[in-house]
């Protein structure tokens, strides 16, 4: 992204990564807010809706705050992410406390670079692509990286967490 004086705009979420040595490539495009954005989003940047992961906060019953990143195109299946987190149950964050909790807000929500470090959780689909693309900290902005240095960067466990829309 490039602002008018053309110095590139960089979000917490590439600082962190940049400052760690780990290489990754970014895509913007022109964020719209509505109930389908993962998808117009993975369609804007040319990956498959399977390979672009949104980040979701939830809360737990035992554990508080978790983080889950599913493919745009799935549904987060609150039982089997309340069992792989060690919670009875789990229940989503509300939108005005995202910025609280993490510094990011609705549709530019990333697992990388939060206020605080929660305990994250990756869809098992991630490992079938080489890359996969999570927001980049800020609306209209995807970093591109492998499952697996997003799995070590932000020392995510690797569980079947989605349910089909």
């Amino acid at each position: 992204m490039k602002k008018s004086n053309d110095a590139i705009v960089k979000t917490n979420a590439m600082r962190q990564l940049e400052a760690a040595g780990i290489a990754f490539r970014t895509a913007t495009y022109a964020y719209e807010d509505h109930s389908h954005a993962g998808i117009f989003a993975a369609q804007q940047v040319g990956l498959m809706p399977a390979q672009v992961f949104k980040t979701l906060v939830t809360r737990g019953d035992k554990t508080g705050i978790l983080v889950f990143c599913i493919p745009v195109d799935q549904e987060l299946d609150l039982k089997k992410a309340a069992a792989v987190s060690g919670n009875k149950k789990l229940e989503m964050t509300q939108v005005k406390e995202l910025l609280g909790l993490t510094g990011y807000i609705r549709g530019g929500c990333s697992p990388i670079g939060m206020k605080k470090k929660y305990p994250t959780f990756l869809d098992q689909t991630a490992l079938q692509f080489d890359e996969i693309a999570v927001s980049a900290g800020k609306q209209g902005e995807q970093i591109l990286l492998s499952p697996d240095t997003l799995i070590q960067f932000v020392q995510a466990t690797v569980a079947d967490i989605t349910k089909p829309m």
